[in-house]
């Protein structure tokens, strides 16, 4: 990894273009592409415009969406039948395996933190090489997108992708959470292709495609107890501010609202959250920039940008990989029909664990700098990062300690996902770099970054890797206290 700690934008486009000129020449040379991407959001937002790129370069490939890097990943995926391998989202944390393992030329396009170096013969894009924060300013797709748009000048119309990806990526950490750095460069091309539009309003699940209740109870960042996951309960919401739910016989949507309405909404949140002991704070960070794809049909979960991170989250989540894919390669339709049927079954999945998580206390442990969430046997491992963010994001825990849930995996380890804040950020803690380090150390794998990392580790070392993470963490905070 580089040492670069100054932001340089003319080394990363130097880099990007190579990246550009290698997926260029696989696809005019008639050359088999493969394309590996993580399995969340941002994966598939980086597959889609991958896929698409080549795609008009008339490039053969074939995307395989995966639950991160392994040794039985990299020992299943067809490697040896592609001439060109792409990783898309991850790959910068397992860069000595993939030298032993990748034989071939390879394209690493990631923005977790790299961990080793990697072959001469790979060409590796990663900000963090060149002074960028890949957890704040870049997602995966965002690099993707970078090499797209080197690769040809009409694919600025896959911004919107890049951009659906860094907020599923929940990098709208920006005033009025808006999205910075190369990210705002890249919304920036999204605004000039006509393919986004960015207005100030109420950041609602929904807000344009959901009835006014139902957008609430959809929306989970933030995580708003009493509301988030409960329609019935939203609905009294909306009605105890004298808001008018119907239209002629219409539902109708948070767009449909007059600023004073949307004003009355909000005062009405935040005293329901403050009553639950959760501090107003959390509901006003429901204003932020709201990113809306307008060549996208009205009423569809593709046209708000959040809205199609999770519907992408969603599928990713249940298994769904190959439709997401689809939807980002443009298919609607009947495609469409189907991904909304699971984005509903993914919703219902995450308020039944979110209740579990509430309803069970007892299987929440608070150490001196962590809290952990026992969800062994009763979490699902493809879920467990959704529900640390939501945790993390939703106020209940104390913000200067990083929430762990945990969950067995079909091969009977222990996977773990961790989120942290800005404040432990700040603080010095970087997750990512300790989950890398501590998950090698008790034979499992991991990383990612500072604020938001996971991994695996056999089943029984989980009560040593939680004491050491815990001090590990603690020691940190006690530096810098």
């Amino acid at each position: 990894m580089s040492d670069v700690k100054k932001p340089d934008l003319d080394s990363l486009e130097a880099c990007v273009s190579e990246a550009a000129r290698l997926v260029s020449a696989a696809a005019k040379e008639g050359s088999q592409v493969l394309v590996l991407a993580h399995f969340d959001t941002d994966g598939l937002a980086s597959a889609g415009i991958l896929g698409t790129a080549l795609s008009r370069l008339d490039g053969l490939m074939h995307i395989r969406a995966v639950d991160g890097l392994d040794e039985d990943v990299l020992s299943h995926a067809p490697l040896d039948a592609a001439d060109l391998v792409v990783f898309a989202d991850m790959g910068s944390g397992m860069l000595e395996p993939l030298n032993s393992k990748v034989g071939k030329k390879a394209l690493i396009l990631d923005h977790h933190q790299p961990v080793g170096m990697p072959k001469e013969k790979f060409v590796h894009v990663n900000p963090h090489m060149f002074g960028f924060d890949g957890a704040r300013e870049v997602s995966g797709a965002g690099m993707a997108y970078l090499v797209a748009r080197a690769m040809d000048t009409r694919n600025t119309d896959l911004s919107a992708l890049g951009v659906v990806g860094a907020l599923g990526d929940m990098q709208d950490r920006g005033e009025e959470r808006s999205l910075h750095g190369l990210n705002s460069i890249i919304a920036e091309d999204g605004v000039k292709a006509g393919c986004l539009k960015l207005d100030k309003d109420l950041v609602l699940y929904g807000r344009e495609t959901r009835p006014i209740h139902r957008a609430l109870a959809y929306t989970s960042n933030p995580f708003l107890p009493g509301l988030s996951g409960h329609e019935d309960q939203c609905l009294a919401l909306v009605a105890s501010a004298r808001i008018s739910v119907k239209q002629d016989e219409r539902w109708r949507t948070l767009a449909d609202l007059s600023d004073e309405e949307k004003r009355d909404l909000l005062s009405a949140i935040i005293q329901a959250v403050s009553s639950k002991g959760i501090a107003g704070k959390v509901a006003l960070s429901l204003i932020g920039t709201v990113y809306t794809l307008p060549k996208e049909e009205r009423g569809m979960p593709t046209r708000d940008a959040r809205e199609f991170s999770s519907l992408l989250n969603a599928c990713g989540r249940m298994n769904r990989q190959g439709l997401a894919v689809s939807i980002c390669l443009g298919e609607r339709g009947s495609i469409m029909d189907e991904g909304q049927e699971v984005l509903a079954e993914y919703r219902k999945t995450i308020a039944q664990h979110m209740s579990w998580v509430t309803e069970t206390p007892d299987r929440v442990e608070e150490l001196g700098a962590i809290y952990v969430v026992h969800g062994e046997g009763a979490i699902d491992e493809n879920m467990t990062g959704s529900i640390s963010t939501i945790l993390v994001s939703s106020g209940i825990f104390d913000p200067v300690k990083a929430v762990l849930v945990l969950a067995t995996t079909s091969e009977g380890d222990l996977k773990i996902s961790a989120r942290g804040t800005e404040q432990l950020v700040i603080s010095g803690v970087n997750l990512g770099k300790i989950l890398q380090e501590l998950t090698s150390r008790y034979g499992g794998s991991g990383g990612g970054h500072d604020i938001a990392a996971g991994g695996s580790i056999p089943a029984d070392s989980e009560k040593g890797f939680l004491k050491e993470l815990d001090s590990e963490i603690s020691r940190v905070l006690g530096e810098r206290s």
